[in-house]
């Protein structure tokens, strides 16, 4: 029989406990902590946190951690409204928005982790790098020939502006990206969901000029073709985008072209 053992540092083991006394209202909060600077294995902390002194949503009760209980926790957060993306983290078992997300969604304990299938810096903070590599390779600013009118903006009727609905909002905070198994295994060649839905957002706009170029850098057995379509970028988006959708559209350009 075949045995297999896990690479050095990926064995999560025990770790702390920290009680919440005299808490009538307590709910656990068991969270992936890994300092590289220790040399030791990633573990699993518990935080038993009073519920009638928190906030109502998870990064409440990351903050209140942090703040009160342990101070070297560490995980990213800004605007606490859904729109920079810095708190995306696997929050019982789905990517999601810390901000976003409140406790009373969660039966029993929470369990969270920083996204899947990313290196870790520390604690709940992915190493991004990657992901912010690919996003610029689709040079996701627009591009035209056409000088923009002296006395006033590039202008689009509403139909040429609806297009873009459900593109823009996009707040690249990647969980639909490292919720991909697609691009799990092939993350250094496919581009996934989060790139791909911006590429496909200046395509669709009626301004740009490049649409040919950005087809043709996308006409790639692995940059696009990749997606097989198995919907968990679309289920798990924080702000109710469909990347899947986008997706489609781009493979249906790319066969409209081939006559």
């Amino acid at each position: 029989m075949a045995e297999f053992t896990l690479p050095k540092n990926s064995k999560v083991q025990k770790g702390k406990t920290f009680p919440a006394t005299g808490a009538a209202n307590a709910k656990t909060f068991s969270i992936y902590r890994w300092d590289p600077d220790t040399g030791e294995n990633p573990r699993m902390d518990h935080f038993e946190i009073d519920l009638d002194k928190c906030g109502p949503m998870v990064l409440d009760a990351l903050v209140k951690i942090k703040n009160e209980v342990d101070t070297t926790l560490t995980f990213r957060r800004s605007c606490r409204e859904g729109i920079c993306g810095s708190c995306a983290m696997n929050i019982d078992g789905t990517n999601t928005l810390a901000c976003l997300k409140p406790i009373a969604d969660v039966k029993g304990d929470i369990r969270i982790n920083p996204l899947p299938h990313m290196p870790v810096v520390k604690d709940l903070v992915p190493d991004l790098s990657h992901a912010y590599a690919q996003y610029r390779s689709i040079e996701p600013w627009l591009q035209s020939d056409t000088p923009a009118p002296p006395d006033g903006e590039r202008r689009q009727s509403k139909e040429e502006r609806a297009k873009m609905d459900g593109m823009w909002e996009c707040i690249l905070c990647f969980c639909c990206t490292t919720s991909c198994p697609s691009y799990w295994w092939n993350s250094d060649r496919y581009l996934g969901p989060a790139t791909l839905l911006a590429a496909y957002r200046w395509i669709a706009d009626s301004r740009d000029e490049r649409t040919g170029e950005r087809l043709d850098a996308l006409q790639d057995p692995f940059k696009l073709y990749r997606c097989h379509t198995i919907m968990n970028c679309t289920q798990t988006c924080p702000k109710g985008l469909n990347p899947a959708k986008a997706i489609g559209e781009i493979k249906t350009l790319m066969l409209e072209r081939q006559g």
